[in-house]
């Protein structure tokens, strides 16, 4: 079952136990996806490295407005931007750990041949795609930085 089938599921299943927390990130995500669905341009298929994406999307934009809020002192919506932010996570691959990102940030070094800070750009394209979803950019920006310094 893709991402998009699941969401359909867990939209039917939160409908059913009233949950409106659940039920609100669910049609926000399916609303994107149709979107990204139906753009022009798109072929009518959402992979599930595409959805990926959009899911990263939306839980960076969650918080991003979570931050807005508590600066604002308004803590009632920033505790909701969370909730959502949770539940869309729920959908996202397993994210790396520590280890696990600097061994794959290793071997994507190895591959493009960076050797210095400056071939950073060359480093951050793959890696961002090869990891997306399952790392953020900061962390993949600064153990890059790292590792070519």
């Amino acid at each position: 079952m893709n991402l998009f089938d699941r969401v359909s599921e867990d939209i039917k299943k939160a409908m059913l136990a009233r949950d409106s927390q659940s039920l609100e990130a669910l049609r926000g995500i399916k609303k994107e996806f149709l979107e990204a669905k139906t753009a022009k341009g798109s072929d009518g298929d959402l992979s599930d490295e595409k959805a990926v994406a959009i899911l990263a999307k939306m839980i960076k934009q969650r918080k991003e407005s979570a931050d807005i809020y508590s600066q604002q002192n308004r803590p009632e919506l920033a505790a909701t931007e969370m909730a959502q932010a949770e539940v869309i996570g729920r959908y996202m691959p397993a994210s790396l750990s520590e280890e696990e990102l600097t061994e794959k940030l290793r071997e994507i070094i190895a591959r493009v041949g960076a050797s210095s800070p400056k071939e950073m750009g060359k480093v951050m394209g793959v890696a961002s795609k090869e990891l997306a979803g399952r790392a953020e950019g900061k962390a993949i920006s600064a153990k890059v930085k790292e590792l070519l310094s």
